[in-house]
């Protein structure tokens, strides 16, 4: 099984492609994951990144695809693997198909999970992020906001400047703009469905799970 989670920011992609990941035994890659994990370990990429980050700058594109290609051609993507937060516009989707074709390899379908611009704002306004283990949680689940710890393990959550709402509609504007052609491109290659990422995690599992 090889898959492309596509959402808008706070569409539920990082929790979403877990669980597909371990209901289909496939690698779940994320390249932002990938790309802090690089920088705090302090390793050579990681301070290429990093360079790029400090001015402000997004990472090269030819530096994601070739995280990109480790991780494929690395041990726990010989079952298949999902692809969350990447492509995230036309460019980089050739690029990535580009990728696929080099290692003679080709996707299964493309999910794009589709959420109202309200509801992300409200989302992602409330999310808190561990330091620790960069697990997100939604203030609105935790019972004491002023002592709250992450619930999965017991770290110190914090606002990222990510989720501040001028950041959040920039965010959003952005995404709008550039992934209109990456949906049209997947849906014109017969890959994309559209799922309704509304209501509570597991419907949106199950909504996902029929369409594999």
């Amino acid at each position: 099984m090889r898959l492309v989670l596509l959402g808008a920011p706070g569409a539920g992609k990082g929790t979403q492609a877990k669980k597909i990941a371990q209901k289909f035994k496939i690698s779940h890659i994320s390249t932002g994951n990938i790309l802090r994990n690089e920088i705090n370990n302090d390793t050579e990429l990681g301070r290429k990144a990093c360079n790029f980050v400090k001015q402000g700058k997004l990472v090269p594109d030819e530096m994601i695809i070739e995280i990109i290609k480790k991780e494929l051609e690395g041990k726990r993507s010989v079952k298949g693997f999902l692809m969350d937060g990447f492509p995230r516009n036309l460019k980089q989707a050739k690029m990535f198909q580009d990728l696929l074709d080099s290692i003679g390899t080709k996707l299964d379908s493309v999910i794009n999970i589709d959420v109202s611009k309200d509801e992300i704002i409200k989302r992602l306004t409330s999310r808190r992020t561990c330091q620790s283990c960069n697990n997100t949680c939604s203030i609105n689940d935790l019972k004491d906001i002023g002592t709250a710890k992450c619930p999965e393990c017991g770290g110190d959550l914090i606002k990222r400047r990510d989720d501040e709402i001028e950041v959040v509609t920039e965010r959003l504007n952005v995404y709008e703009k550039e992934t209109k052609p990456l949906i049209d491109y997947y849906r014109e290659h017969n890959l994309l469905v559209n799922i309704d990422g509304t209501g509570l995690e597991n419907q949106v599992t199950e909504r996902v799970l029929k369409h594999l």
